[in-house]
């Protein structure tokens, strides 16, 4: 039986360069996408990450609240892996890359299921990107490694066995910080 995975959608910024946080974008079609996207990939569950606003959550969703938000994406991260249970697997996404969809989540968590390591990479034209997948075994290390504004950046640095999945046929990946 293969390990089942939850969705981590980090949507807790006040999306300061955008001019307002980013999980009302689009009056939560960005949120509603990420969610689907998530679980359409693969997922059983999602957490949505909030801390700067929230948010009505779609169907297959359901809110952690990050209390220190504020202090960089490290602290949404760990506020989702702490809520992530049991699960094998934690696909973590963000709520801004809008064209990222299933078959992406898809392929990056096939990825991370068959290596050995239990982590793969979204990398769109050679760039990384998200979803990221980590086995459950990483969790803790990469909560204590996290901090600011980081993320998972750190551990993922210091590994040499990240699988990388290039997945620019199916999206552009970008992240967007301006309206």
């Amino acid at each position: 039986m293969t390990a089942n995975a939850i969705g981590v959608l980090l949507a807790a910024g006040a999306g300061s360069r955008y001019g307002s946080p980013k999980v009302l974008a689009h009056g939560g079609e960005w949120l509603g996408v990420a969610v689907r996207a998530l679980l359409d990939g693969g997922c059983t569950d999602v957490l949505v990450v909030l801390g700067a606003a929230e948010a009505a959550m779609p169907a297959g969703a359901r809110a952690v609240h990050a209390a220190e938000w504020a202090t960089g994406m490290s602290a949404s991260l760990r506020a989702g892996l702490a809520a992530a249970g049991d699960s094998g697997f934690a696909v973590v996404h963000v709520v801004d890359t809008p064209d990222v969809g299933a078959d992406v989540v898809r392929a990056v968590l096939s990825a991370a299921r068959g290596a050995e390591s239990g982590i793969a990479r979204a990398m769109f034209d050679g760039s990384p990107g998200h979803p990221v997948v980590f086995a459950s075994k990483h969790w803790n290390e990469i909560m204590a490694s996290s901090g600011g504004d980081r993320g998972a950046r750190d551990f993922l640095r210091s590994r040499t066995d990240v699988i990388a999945v290039e997945c620019s046929s199916m999206a552009s990946g970008v992240d967007h910080d301006f309206r």
